[in-house]
Order: structure tokens, then sequence, then C-alpha cells
């Protein structure tokens, strides 16, 4: 064990129960889900529950698998798919920093995703232990890590705006 898989470990840990909380909070939290769906379907993402429900469970699976370093460029697109969505339904027209609720903190957790995806998960995770003996082993971490990290995160993320995205008509104020 290494000083870099430990600070792996860290980041994974840290950055997959982060998301993870956030899905157990659209579950349990305040409102629950029926609140969540209210809150998607006012944005423009229809049927809310169904998004609600969709987004709850990725950012509950893929923070976990991230967490766990499990199949790790998988979970890192489901950051990418999340976080590219939240981005552009809630927080674009707010600019890009978090303060005035704009899209930094987005970019931060998927980008970090992606690295770790392209970095690898380290000896201290479920990839190493279950597939560093195998061929899949090298699909997981390197070059196609991180290209399956963010093209089946940008893909996922685009095809759910183009597919669900409605945004309300603008008002007149």
């Amino acid at each position: 064990m290494t000083a870099y898989d430990v600070g792996l470990l860290i980041l994974r840990v840290v950055l997959g129960l982060t998301m993870a909380a956030h899905g157990y909070n659209k579950f349990f939290g305040k409102g629950g889900l029926k609140g969540t769906a209210g809150w998607f379907d006012s944005m423009g993402m229809k049927p809310g529950m169904f998004h609600a429900r969709v987004a709850a469970t990725t950012e509950m699976a893929a923070g976990i698998g991230l967490a766990v370093g499990l199949l790790t460029p998988i979970p890192a697109a489901g950051f990418v798919a999340l976080m590219l969505v939240a981005a552009w339904t809630v927080h674009k027209p707010n600019g890009f920093f978090i303060v005035k609720e704009g899209w930094e903190y987005n970019l931060v957790l998927a980008a970090s995703a992606v690295g770790i995806a392209t970095i690898g998960a380290g000896k201290l995770s479920l990839d190493h232990l279950l597939f560093s003996a195998t061929g899949l082993y090298d699909y997981l971490h390197g070059w196609w890590g991180l290209a399956i990290a963010a093209g089946l995160g940008l893909i996922g993320g685009i095809g759910q705006l183009a597919i669900f995205y409605r945004p309300p008509a603008k008002t007149s104020a």
C-alpha cells in the first residue's frame, strides 16, 4: 500500500459518498421522491417521478460504485451524466460560480470522477481485488477509463436532455 493508493481511496470515498448522499436525500429527505418529482416537473424534466427515481438511484449507485472502486469508469460516467443534466437544467442560467448557484460544483464532481476513472481506482479498490489478474482490468483505467467515463457520461446526459428536457416557457414579468 502506498500514499498514492490511500489518496485515491480518500478521493473515491469522499466523492462517492457525497453523490450517494444526494441520492439518499432524494429518496428519504424532506419531501422524498414526491417532492423531488415535483421539482423535476417544474424545471421541465418530465415525467418528474420517473426522473426522480432515475436520478436518486443513479446517484446512489454511482456514488457507492465510485467509493468502493467497482468498475470505476461506469460510476464515473454516471457522475458525468448526472452533473451535465444538473448543470444544464438548474445551474446554467446562474453562471459558473457556486456562490451564485452556478455550475462550478457540477463540473468539479464530474471532472474528479473522470480523473479517477483515468488514473484508476488504485490497489485499495474492488477493481484491483477482483480484476487485476484479468484482461478486463485494462479497460478500468488509462485511456479506456477516460473514454468510457467521459463517452458514456456525455451520451447519457445529452440523451436524457434531448429526449426528456422541455423547459417551461418564460413568463413576462
